[in-house]
């Protein structure tokens, strides 16, 4: 068996989407952000006060490192940035299928709203940060996507579906 990844910007559905697909597939569901924290200690906010960016995405790396280690097949929503990481691109790759779930600018602002919680979004318009992370951000989920599911103006049941469907043609 393999993980089912769920990768994209803040706000495309990961969480929801992928707690959704855990319980249908009857899989642990491991958010990479809610692990960091927890290994931490902290929440993400005050890992990126304390630590910076660069200190957030080198506990990400590790957090990335054990869940595709893991022998049990999980449902995996990565943090928005885990893709900028080579090696995270490639172990993610290689030991799960890696769905993109891509949404225009305008839906994900429209989703986080004013980006409470979410460092890379303060000081600043959510909805020009997001675009700007699009576009910094396209070509890593290009690399790392066996499949592109477009989540704008879906509920999440219905992203849910398509994802399953997408997953079980890799793995069949």
């Amino acid at each position: 068996m393999t993980h089912l990844v769920l990768v994209g910007l803040m706000g495309s559905g990961k969480s929801s989407v992928g707690e959704h697909c855990a319980t249908l597939l009857g899989r642990p569901f491991v958010d990479t952000d809610e692990l960091v924290a927890a290994t931490a200690g902290a929440t993400v906010p005050e890992i990126f006060a304390a630590q910076g960016e660069t200190g957030f995405r080198a506990l990400e790396r590790t957090a990335v490192a054990d869940v595709c280690a893991s022998p049990e097949p999980l449902v995996i929503a990565c943090g928005g940035g885990a893709v900028l990481d080579p090696d995270n691109r490639r172990q993610l790759r290689d030991h799960g299928v890696v769905v993109w779930l891509r949404a225009g600018t305008d839906e994900l602002a429209r989703r986080v709203g004013a980006g409470d919680g979410r460092p890379l979004l303060q000081g600043g318009s959510p909805a020009a940060t997001l675009a700007r992370l699009a576009e910094l951000r396209a070509p890593a989920y290009e690399a790392v996507a066996h499949v592109v599911v477009d989540t704008d103006g879906l509920e999440v049941g219905a992203v849910t579906d398509r994802v399953l469907e997408e997953f079980r043609s890799w793995t069949s």
